[in-house]
């Protein structure tokens, strides 16, 4: 896998409004928040906007890091099971 591009989230904010643009060609986004882990899909006639920035953002109101983009997929926050799923465990 080669990394395309890294930002240092304590310098680069992304905050609700945000989002749209960049989630836009999206596919699927996976938000792990906690134990839970949400699949949510952009394109489809069933998201909503609201319930998504509610777990895609943290405490503070910024994107959950980690976030990471593979193709159409995103992955926001850490979760050892999602990520095992898709990269593979150790």
């Amino acid at each position: 896998m080669t990394v395309r591009e890294t930002v240092n989230a304590s310098k680069e904010r992304y905050g609700r409004d945000a989002l749209d643009e960049l989630f836009a060609d999206a596919s699927k986004v996976v938000v792990a928040r906690g134990k839970k882990v949400l699949t949510f899909a952009p394109k489809k006639d069933t998201f909503d906007p609201d319930e998504f920035a509610k777990v895609a953002l943290g405490p503070s109101g910024n994107l959950r890091a980690p976030t990471i983009r593979v193709g159409k997929t995103w992955y926001v926050g850490f979760s050892e099971e999602a990520y095992a799923e898709k990269f593979g465990s150790r």
